[in-house]
């Protein structure tokens, strides 16, 4: 047979997977064996849970009796510096598989039983803000044990972040970890990407088309969660291809109650058909807002970014479009001037390349700041693939960091020029130059050079006298 056919051995095959059970076996003996192998990526996961750096052990369906039952954990992750041990039990789902209250409640009381720091989910559930858990659990079980939550999507953009931007000394612990990553992008290993906007998605959608949703629609708080876990993953996707921590914005307060940022974007969603969120990529020009308009069926992605402090203001459109040099035609521009709301002017890039005193509708008024914004069609449908609501956003936001944001610079000023001192100037400065005119120093309330003047004096007084 031809040697196209042959299939490469794997040190984690995905061959042989049959059911969901053998699954998440394989992926959890997979992600944990990685753990105890390669020392930056077990350092990556786990700090952020509070374990410390040191020897890393890594176990699967451990036994352990509650209630006169026995209950298998999928793992279990101990971590040891000298005396000091952080010990974490681990519970795995893979697919469209959700983790069960009552299971993880019967884990938190094994951890409490037995001395345990923590319980570690993965799943492919995004929370709708970072640091909340997916599945509720009553809180009293809390006390004394912490629960964390990663989805499949934040460990293998991790594992990505690590190998290939943050570097593995060991090659064979490099070699190791990239297995991992092949397993986890295979279908068949249940680490599935956001998919789905949910059941409650169509109904939400049809009601915004038709102007009849209300804020009290039973329907919108799962559209919203799902909307903010799909910025989530919008960021680890981008992230990921980026080699940096792309994270949603949102204010300490939303971050405290996240029932406020759930009910603004309800009101949002109910009041003008749209939903928007906000992310940040390091070392941009600023932040990237996205904004769905179900209504209008279009997905606009802008950035505001200031304008130069100095120059005219066709000087300062210029500095703009100078940077924009990838970006489509398509691209709108807004000026925002000085005391003034909203934008003063705004243009389509063609237009404003050909002729920037567009944007310029009274030269008087400063240029504070500019929008650029890039509009594409939205989609509606509730999973993946082609007119799909999900699809439409990611290839939205990629298309802007490419064509627009990945260019842009913040304008800086031109440092002060050092003046050179007295000496040097009188050097330099031309017999014929008037004494009135001359002066050494910064202060123009010097004077003339006196001492010259004195020379002067004096040599006519000795013609006289002669």
């Amino acid at each position: 047979m031809a040697e196209q056919s042959w299939h490469e051995a794997r040190l984690i095959p995905t061959s042989g997977i049959n059911g969901a059970e053998e699954q998440e076996r394989r992926a959890t003996s997979a992600l944990l064996a990685v753990l105890g192998a390669v020392k930056e990526f077990n350092r990556a996961i786990l700090k952020p849970l509070g374990a410390p750096v040191g020897a890393v052990e890594c176990f699967i369906e451990v036994p352990f009796m509650i209630s006169d039952k026995k209950v298998f954990p999928d793992g279990l992750i101990r971590v040891s510096r000298g005396a000091k041990s952080w010990t974490a039990l681990v519970e795995v789902k893979t697919g469209s598989n959700d983790l069960a209250t009552e299971q993880l409640e019967n884990y938190l009381d094994v951890a409490r039983e037995q001395g345990f720091d923590a319980l570690l989910t993965i799943s492919n559930e995004i929370p709708a803000i970072a640091g909340q858990h997916p599945t509720k659990v009553d809180k009293r079980k809390l006390r004394k044990v912490d629960i964390h939550h990663l989805s499949w999507s934040q460990v293998l953009a991790e594992a990505v972040m690590q190998k290939e931007f943050r570097g593995v000394a060991d090659p064979d612990q490099a070699w190791i970890l990239g297995e991992l990553i092949r397993y986890l992008e295979h279908t068949r290993s249940g680490a599935l990407e956001f998919d789905d906007m949910g059941e409650s998605w169509t109904g939400v959608r049809d009601a915004v088309a038709t102007s009849t949703l209300r804020a009290s629609d039973k329907n919108i708080p799962a559209v919203v969660s799902r909307f903010d876990a799909l910025l989530r993953f919008t960021s680890l996707s981008l992230g990921r291809r980026l080699g940096t921590e792309v994270v949603p914005v949102l204010s300490r307060k939303e971050l405290a109650e996240p029932a406020l940022r759930a009910a603004a974007l309800t009101q949002q969603l109910a009041n003008s058909g749209q939903l928007s969120g906000t992310i940040r990529i390091p070392n941009t020009a600023g932040h990237l807002v996205i904004t769905a308009d179900l209504r209008a069926g279009q997905v606009t992605c802008h950035v505001d970014i200031d304008a130069p402090r100095e120059g005219r203001p066709t000087t300062r459109v210029n500095w703009l479009i100078r940077q924009l040099k990838n970006a489509p035609d398509s691209t709108r521009i807004e000026c925002m001037t000085a005391h003034a709301r909203g934008s003063s002017s705004a243009e389509l890039l063609r237009a404003v390349r050909e002729n920037p005193g567009l944007l310029v509708n009274d030269p008087a008024k400063e240029i504070r700041s500019f929008r650029v914004a890039l509009t594409s069609t939205l989609g509606t449908k509730r999973g993946r693939g082609r007119g799909a609501f999900i699809d439409s956003i990611l290839t939205a936001v990629d298309d802007f960091y490419a064509n627009v944001l990945g260019d842009l610079k913040t304008w800086s000023a031109t440092p002060p020029k050092l003046r050179p001192d007295g000496p040097a100037i009188s050097k330099e400065r031309e017999p014929s130059q008037p004494v009135s005119l001359s002066s050494t120093d910064y202060s123009s309330q010097d004077g003339p050079d006196q001492s010259e003047a004195t020379d002067r004096e004096d040599l006519q007084t000795a013609e006289e006298v002669s």
